[in-house]
């Protein structure tokens, strides 16, 4: 299966750097800075446009590949924010770096069956794995603005070695989290006050530009008039080469950047020979600059020649990869030939970009054809385009690039085209969310439609946006009612249909009928299948194994609807997006932490957006436990803050329930048991808990209200009545076919009995349990019940090696044995009534700060974050533990948790 992939020669041309020009200044400081911060994970510079970002960038990598550092160049574009073709080119930058693949030739396909966590975690562990000193340069980093790519980003440089960095540049401030970065030493920021030219650059760049320098009192008055800003200097130095009386323009030169880039580009554009200056103008209205499509604007004009000598003047052009004649104009250059055109040729615009979509119309390039048709007010072009194509790209469930050109044409252009109404609202449905949908339905006027081309349409939407809204009791008869009229002329609409009703039945715990639902979907699909119902139908199906406690074949299934179809690019951006969230859950609960978070980092911000109560729920708590695992204390609470905000603000009370729950969750295996205990009397909503009882809901199959007070009440309480409670639970789970609550339950009731004294009858349904988990590749449904199940477990583990019941099964001792180390070493038994460190008092006692060390051992902290806590470094850190651990005569930080807890020095 292919990925999305650019044109060879276009990623050969973000994969090489702009050509060193012996007229740039040499900014000494920057680059000695740069190359001497050893000890940085991240340089960033960033400033506005013209401000010299990329030759610094060139210059520092030019001084790094002299120093013996291996380097390697990647420019970014807007194409970049899918996540698959960000990751083509970072494969390619990788090879550069690790000298494993050729680089003339770098694959920009995802492999066969592959997915962007996949490709992400196979790039960032040879990223991991280098040993040599390397630099990684990303320039033009403000283009990305998809949330997923940033996370992607983010993790590559967690990733980085300590040998490794990152050199990028950016006009703006990308959310990268630098906070942390700058707590630890590990970021250099360069901003535009730093990047701008001192009086001395100015003075070498006018000397390297003019034959005869300026005089100094030119030079400062043009200095401070600029404040130093490169690109207005630049552009001064064109206009001073043409001007008699340096000081007469300089008198007239004025000071803010935008009214310097207008007047100068219109002192250069002037310069022009006309047919250039025509040229310059009618071409601005083009994001791509090819030939071909240039004469169609400017007939009579030998384009290739004029792009030609446009690039050898250097004049704004940039050129789009290696062998292909294509460019773009520099995004303040386009700008300002956009303006110029629409004062000197009104109403210009509009016909030349109507020429250019018919243009890329007989190319039989429809996007492109229609965004200049929309560009260009040409609306009834537009309509006719997307009458003609619109159907196809929403079964490839382009939904995003839809949302946008419908939401550019004026609200009565769609008068007339109730289909397009109807794709219109298909495709907010799915980017914006299902509350804006139905009331852009209910407006339209089509739901009591007849028509055979849009009553299926109406009778898919109903029931699917009600149950996007969390509304499944009102969608089932809706869409009961619904399948009645099946099959029609539309297949989308029926085929959404059948999956959507699979979803809500299922949810209305009518499995059975939920498969068959999906079965009639993947029948109705035929030769021309839409992507996006054969995604919908393997994530529906996906769902009923997860809670059926089939957890292979569940995960099998997520992975086959994110891995895109054949014969179509794979975008995170379409329709596939839906299972990504369930699939990196699966990969979690598979312990396949760092994959879980990778495709997290791109699939969750689009589920946030949709809406999606079970999937918003499930994505923010497994990312949230993510960071609880690995002792990011702060940002795992921080995104159940996130999931409750995210709750208030579409009314979704389930959505708010849960992030309460959740935050119990935690606090209780904290050790805080009153704060546990108040969190979920906040969460106590009676009403949405009786709800959650009748229903199956995904992100409430392993946490409701029942089952948490329950865990309360083993870890705080009664652990004989949770043993009771939990062993009632777990039968009617069965009952009820919930095998993956039930496999929770059953080791909750190990757990309690246990805890109440029952070592000898706790041994037989926890091993049951962990038998039936081992055979699925349950992991996380144990590891997330902590300490609780650790005392357990050991003991089950030490049966097995005194041979008191052998399992027989090699699998099942070795995923045991996993269990334990992961869950850590029981701390030696103390005798009742004595210090854990023998009769006397401690020899040498704890001081204020290891006390403090230790508690926030005890809530999950790593090392680095207990030293951003504690302000201190990480080397501290380390010396307190050691410090601590022989006090306390420990071996590892578990023993010492629970041994000061013993001795009453943290609760």
């Amino acid at each position: 299966m292919k990925g999305a992939s650019a044109p060879r020669s276009l990623l050969g041309a973000k994969l090489t750097p702009p050509a060193a020009l012996q007229r740039h200044v040499f900014r000494q400081q920057v680059v000695d800075e740069v190359c001497a911060a050893t000890g940085v994970k991240l340089v960033l510079l960033r400033a506005p446009a013209g401000f010299g970002k990329s030759t610094a960038l060139l210059q520092c990598r030019e001084r790094l590949q002299s120093m013996s550092v291996a380097t390697a160049w990647l420019t970014l574009d807007r194409a970049d924010n899918d996540a698959s073709r960000f990751l083509a080119g970072l494969e390619a930058v990788v090879a550069a770096i690790t000298e494993d693949a050729d680089i003339e030739e770098p694959g920009v396909d995802l492999p066969e069956g592959s997915t962007v966590g996949d490709l992400a975690l196979r790039l960032f562990s040879r990223i991991a794995r280098q040993t040599g000193a390397f630099a990684l340069f990303l320039d033009d980093v403000e283009s990305i603005q998809e949330a997923g790519v940033l996370g992607l980003l983010r993790e590559l440089i967690d990733h980085l070695p300590p040998h490794g960095r990152l050199v990028i540049a950016s006009r703006s401030l990308p959310d990268l989290r630098l906070g942390r970065m700058r707590a630890r030493g590990q970021l250099l920021e360069i901003d535009a006050a730093r990047l701008r030219f001192s009086i001395e650059e100015a003075a070498a760049f006018f000397t390297i530009r003019r034959a005869a320098p300026l005089a100094f009192e030119d030079l400062s008055r043009l200095h401070r008039k600029t404040e130093g800003w490169i690109a207005a200097l630049w552009l001064a130095s064109v206009s001073l080469e043409r001007s008699e009386s340096p000081g007469d323009f300089i008198d007239r030169f004025s000071g803010t950047e935008q009214s310097v880039a207008d007047y100068l580009a219109e002192d250069v554009l002037a310069r022009q020979a006309p047919q250039v200056r025509d040229f310059l103008l009618r071409t601005s209205v083009l994001k791509h600059l090819e030939p071909s499509l240039c004469d169609a604007l400017v007939p009579g004009v030998d384009s290739s020649r004029i792009l030609h000598e446009l690039e050898s003047a250097d004049v704004l052009l940039v050129r789009l990869g290696d062998s292909a004649i294509a460019y773009r104009y520099h995004s303040l250059f386009a700008k300002f030939l956009q303006d110029q055109l629409s004062r000197e040729m009104p109403g210009e615009a509009r016909r030349l970009h109507s020429a250019a979509a018919e243009w890329y119309e007989l190319q039989g390039r429809p996007v492109p054809a229609i965004d200049h048709a929309i560009e260009g007010m040409q609306n009834a072009h537009a309509i006719a385009l997307l009458r003609a194509h619109a159907g196809e790209l929403l079964a490839q469930g382009r939904m995003r690039l839809l949302a946008r050109w419908f939401s550019a044409l004026p609200a009565d252009a769609l008068a007339e085209h109730p289909e397009l109404q109807l794709v219109h609202i298909w495709s907010v449905c799915f980017t914006r969310g299902a509350p804006e949908a139905m009331d852009m339905l209910e407006r339209s006027g089509l739901s009591a439609s007849t028509a055979p081309a849009l009553a299926p349409h109406v009778r898919a939407l109903k029931p699917c946006l009600l149950a996007m809204m969390d509304r499944y009791e009102e969608a089932y008869p809706v869409g009961r009612r619904s399948l009645q009229f099946l099959p029609s002329v539309v297949p989308f609409a029926d085929n959404v249909l059948a999956n959507a009703m699979a979803t809500i039945v299922s949810v209305m715990g009518e499995h059975d009928q939920a498969r068959r639902l999906i079965d009639s979907a993947r029948r109705g699909q035929g030769v021309n299948a839409s992507e996006f119902n054969l995604m919908y139908s393997e994530a529906a199906e996906g769902l009923i194994d997860l809670q059926e406690a089939r957890l292979r074949q569940a995960t099998a299934r997520f992975r086959l609807a994110v891995t895109a179809v054949p014969g179509r690019a794979y975008s995170h951006t379409s329709g596939n997006a839906w299972a990504g969230v369930p699939y990196a859950a699966a990969l979690y609960e598979n312990d396949q932490i760092d994959q879980a978070a990778h495709l997290l980092q791109v699939y969750l911000p689009l589920a946030r957006d949709v809406g999606l109560p079970d999937l918003v729920i499930q994505g923010y708590t497994t990312l949230s436990r993510i960071a609880f695992w690995r002792g990011d204390v702060d940002h795992g609470l921080q995104l159940l803050t996130e999931l409750e905000y995210v709750g208030h603000k579409g009314q979704l009370p389930r959505v708010v329930a849960g992030a309460k729950l959740e935050r119990a969750r935690v606090q209780l295996l904290q050790g805080h048991q009153r704060a546990a205990r108040d969190e979920l009397d906040r969460a106590g909503d009676a009403a949405l808990w009786e709800r959650v009882g009748r229903l199956r809901f995904l992100a409430n199959d392993l946490e409701t209200m029942e089952i948490a007070r329950m865990r309360w009440l083993l870890h705080a309480g009664d652990a004989a009545l949770a043993a009771r409670q939990l062993e009632e639970a777990a039968r009617l789970a069965r009952a009820d076919a919930r095998h993956r609550r039930a496999l929770k339950l059953q080791l909750l009731h190990a757990a309690a009995l246990y805890r109440a004294g029952d070592t000898a009858l706790a041994m037989q349904p926890l091993r049951d349990a962990l038998t039936a988990a081992c055979a699925e590749g349950f992991v996380r449904l144990v590891l997330d019940e902590g300490d609780i199940l650790r005392a357990p477990i050991h003991a089950l583990v030490a049966q097995q090696h005194a041979g008191a019941r052998p399992s027989g099964d090699p699998v099942l001792t070795d995923y045991l044995r996993r269990l334990a180390q992961a869950l850590g070493p029981i701390a030696p038994a103390t005798p009742a009534g004595a210090s854990p460190l023998g009769n006397g008092p401690m020899p040498d006692p704890l001081t204020r700060k290891e006390i403090r060390v230790l508690q926030l051992l005890a809530e999950g902290y790593s090392n680095s974050a207990m030293a951003e806590k504690l302000f201190v470094s990480d080397s501290t850190v380390r010396t307190h533990l050691r410090n601590i651990n022989s006090k306390l005569d420990a071996h590892n930080r578990t023993q010492a948790v629970a041994m000061a807890r013993r001795l009453g020095v943290i609760p």
